[in-house]
């Protein structure tokens, strides 16, 4: 008996043709100097709408522009001076996009600084450009766990909520000093007396938010999970208004992030960027729409800063990935 291979031809090698690219977040230990870790080689090929925990998905992104602004020296000898080698001094990246979906996630790493939220004012309360004296937040009650999309804070509680309404989820402040917020580092604080010893502080910077979407028996049923996950009993609800942000502030926020952009041919491109911060304070992009209407896009600058790869200990600020397409000559 004989046995017969079918060889199968390769298909030429192609610049890779895209459409959008899709961007997604994960959070860096500020305390611990952290950052998330995508590895490529293991998770490279998760589907566009569904990628591995810790990421979450920012939704597509346009004008993406990555520039690098290495620079590369030459180390010359003798006289007349000859070039003998060439040496880095200086390692530095740069991204610009623009973000398709305003959400808390985007205006938050778009910012440049804190971005707040705009907590629900208690009454009388003085009126500021950052949101008022907040009204009394609600505690979460321990007779039942809640959860990342289920907030039990009992029937009575219960009452105070509305369906459609945003909720801040996160502890007191009380007096910490540090980096600040659940699940993400919020902002910094630096003293009690910075914030005003304000006990909604943390609630009122906390990127640990969600919109209300059933309420039954005491609980809030969320249409999303917390960022932070499962709250400890302890924890409080504040319910807001919205989003805002200042143009300037002493706060950089920093994130690990993750683009995408999936080939019409199969293959994909996939740029990881560990530390990033915003390099400019916020900004929007309009596009024109039909007739009067624009649509308005959030701008988004970030610097890139240093991590060192654990396979040879290189200092770097990107990895760039290309997984070819089925069959293509490599």
């Amino acid at each position: 008996m004989s046995t017969t291979v079918t060889a199968v031809g390769l298909v030429g090698a192609v610049a890779p043709v895209t459409r959008r690219v899709r961007a997604y977040f994960a959070p860096v230990n500020r305390a611990a100097g952290a950052p998330t870790v995508f590895d490529a080689a293991h998770s490279g090929t998760f589907a566009l709408s569904s990628p591995p925990a810790p990421w979450v998905d920012l939704g597509w992104c346009t004008k993406f522009a990555r520039k690098s602004e290495t620079k590369i020296g030459a180390l010359t000898t003798g006289a007349p001076a000859v070039v003998q080698s060439q040496v880095v001094t200086q390692v530095e990246a740069t991204l610009q996009l623009e973000f398709e979906s305003w959400g808390k996630l985007q205006l938050a790493l778009a910012a440049g600084s804190q971005q707040m939220n705009l907590l629900q004012t208690a009454t009388g309360a003085a009126a500021n450009g950052s949101g008022g004296r907040a009204a009394q937040a609600v505690l979460l009650t321990g007779a039942a766990a809640s959860t990342a999309t289920a907030l039990n804070v009992g029937a009575a509680a219960a009452a105070q909520f509305e369906v459609g309404q945003l909720v801040s989820v996160d502890e007191d402040y009380v007096a910490q000093v540090g980096f600040v917020g659940s699940g993400v580092s919020a902002a910094y604080v630096s003293s009690p007396a910075s914030v005003a010893n304000d006990i909604n502080y943390i609630r009122r910077v906390s990127l640990n938010v969600g919109r209300v979407v059933s309420i039954a028996n005491g609980v809030l049923q969320l249409g999303a999970p917390l960022l932070a996950g499962a709250p400890p009993s302890g924890m409080q609800v504040s319910p807001l208004m919205g989003f805002v942000d200042r143009e300037g502030g002493g706060f950089f926020q920093e994130w690990s992030g993750l683009f995408v952009m999936d080939g019409e041919q199969g293959d994909r491109v996939i740029y990881h960027y560990p530390r990033l911060q915003a390099m400019q304070g916020s900004a929007e992009m309009a596009e024109a729409l039909a007739g009067p209407l624009e649509k308005v896009k959030l701008a988004g600058a970030f610097r890139a800063l240093p991590v060192k790869d654990a396979n040879d200990g290189e200092t770097v600020l990107c990895f760039r990935s290309y997984l070819p397409g089925a069959m293509r000559a490599v």
